[in-house]
């Protein structure tokens, strides 16, 4: 048997908890990963206007590759800073890389970042930007169950025309393999097909879980892009920042590979996708609890699709239970 994980979240992959927090004022908030111990990540970065921290540390040629949690945060630039904020929380509980015996562990924390700051909230935090304080808040909530929709990074995100949010969705396969995603749904693009009430994503829908709409008798797909995107695309102001797992135990290559392959989530449930005004980005994260067998290479195929598979569930998840927001309006408000 195969199919949508107990939860139906990334915290089905077992090793790994999530924790959110919000500041409904600004109309933001964070999103944290963590491992409850070291795990293997890596990134791949599609998008034409990315905003990331430490990324560069996961990179299959460099020094450390593991990860001790990793942020998603809104807030753009200012977003940065939620990483900080993980960092404290997890250094206070002794987490992090060894670098010499008498030095202090430093935790591993790479983050990446979305735009959300034309939203209606109030910026005008002049010196204390709030994501330090919203990371260290999120990884101390850290769990396995929580919010989709509007809720961390997603709190104050847009997806087209549609308010966006947070989504995840994950899939065990028939060998006992879990993979699973978690998404901050922030596109230029739109995840609804034009002339129906569908998410581009409803071929891979699992159990009715963003409302079973189908798209019926179709005109053909316009060749340009679609009405119900984001008003004027200007750079910098979208960006669906993603994470997949698995617990399979991989090389960092394999791992590479799988998150390459998740990224076509992206394109199986927004249109269009990796602009020159988005900052798409896919972490991949490996727990390691299952070993491969001798066919690894086949495995890592089935678990990349399923990947790929899992991420377009999750962005439709995310705008589908997200709630309005002032004048944000969310999907089910359009499409009752």
């Amino acid at each position: 048997m195969s199919g949508p994980g107990k939860r139906n979240l990334i915290t089905d992959v077992s090793g790994l908890k999530v924790g959110q927090a919000e500041d409904e004022a600004v109309r933001t908030g964070v999103t944290v990963l963590i491992s409850d111990e070291p795990a293997l990540a890596v990134v791949d970065v599609r998008g034409g206007a990315p905003g990331t921290r430490d990324t560069e540390a996961l990179s299959p040629i460099n020094l450390v590759g593991q990860v001790d949690a990793i942020t998603l945060s809104g807030g753009s630039v200012f977003g940065l800073d939620a990483p900080s904020g993980v960092t404290s929380v997890l250094r206070a509980a002794g987490r992090g890389y060894r670098i010499a015996p008498k030095a202090p562990p430093v935790p591993i924390v790479p983050g990446a970042i979305l735009f959300d700051l034309m939203n209606g909230g109030d910026k005008d935090w002049k010196e204390a930007a709030p994501y330090r304080a919203l990371g260290a808040k999120a990884a101390k909530a850290a769990d396995g169950a929580f919010a989709l929709g509007n809720a961390g990074a997603g709190y104050g995100a847009t997806a087209g025309r549609y308010k966006g949010g947070i989504g995840s969705a994950s899939f065990v396969n028939a060998d006992g393999y879990t993979v699973g995603a978690l998404v901050a749904v922030n596109a230029l693009g739109s995840p609804v097909i034009p002339g129906s009430d569908a998410f581009w994503a409803w071929p891979f829908e699992q159990g009715g879980e963003f409302g079973g709409r189908r798209p019926g008798d179709l005109l053909p797909v316009p060749a340009d892009l679609p009405h119900d995107m984001k008003g004027m695309a200007r750079p910098s102001e979208n960006t669906t920042i993603a994470i997949v797992a698995t617990d399979a135990d991989v090389s960092r290559i394999e791992l590479m590979r799988l998150a390459i392959m998740a990224a076509d989530g992206f394109a199986r449930a927004l249109r269009p996708v990796h602009t020159p005004f988005d900052g798409d980005i896919v972490f991949g994260v490996a727990t390691a609890k299952r070993a491969l067998g001798e066919a690894r290479d086949r495995t890592v195929m089935r678990l990349g699709n399923a990947a790929a598979d899992c991420l377009a569930r999750a962005i439709a998840r995310g705008v589908y239970e997200a709630q309005s927001l002032g004048e944000i309006q969310c999907y089910r408000a359009m499409f009752p």
